[in-house]
């Protein structure tokens, strides 16, 4: 035999239709996340991780033209030109190894073991590399103008 509770209604047509569009909002829902995380989260993470990675890049650049200069200027076996230019891009290409880069066709390097600077004799090295062209990490399209056209530093040690 079944109990009847006391307090138990029947449902009015309003509270079942309140209840059925309870059940079809939690559909909605999951779509609209999926949206904001396929259209919003996911390229701003990828931007945020491909911008950093090029700051990187830049600094390991900096820091290439500064050894090499430093480099060609300090060389003490050698005196010719030619030995401390080649002394200088081994500095470069050991710098920005871990990138996959070296001293050729994208990586620009250029050294002056004898510039004139001043009283005495100084070594330039400028590093440049086209990064918008050559991006180190695969963009998402339309990332690419956030990136700069090129990188490019110098450095220059006086020798005494």
């Amino acid at each position: 035999m079944l109990r009847r509770r006391a307090c138990a209604r029947p449902l009015r047509l309003e509270d079942r239709l309140i209840r059925r569009n309870r059940r079809a909002d939690g559909g909605a829902a999951a779509v609209e996340a999926a949206l904001i995380i396929c259209f919003l989260v996911l390229p701003l993470t990828f931007g945020i991780i491909g911008y950093g990675y090029m700051l990187s890049f830049r600094q390991a650049i900096s820091q290439a033209a500064s050894e090499a200069a430093r480099a060609a200027a300090v060389e003490i076996s050698a005196t010719d030109g030619p030995a401390k230019e080649a002394m200088a891009r081994t500095m470069i290409n050991e710098a920005v190894a871990s990138y996959g880069v070296s001293c050729g066709a994208v990586l620009n390097c250029e050294v002056d073991p004898a510039a004139e600077c001043g009283t005495g004799t100084c070594a330039e090295v400028t590093v440049s590399y086209p990064y918008r062209d050559h991006s180190l990490l695969p963009s998402l399209p339309g990332m690419g103008i956030i990136y700069p056209k090129s990188l490019s530093y110098s450095a220059s040690v006086r020798a005494d």
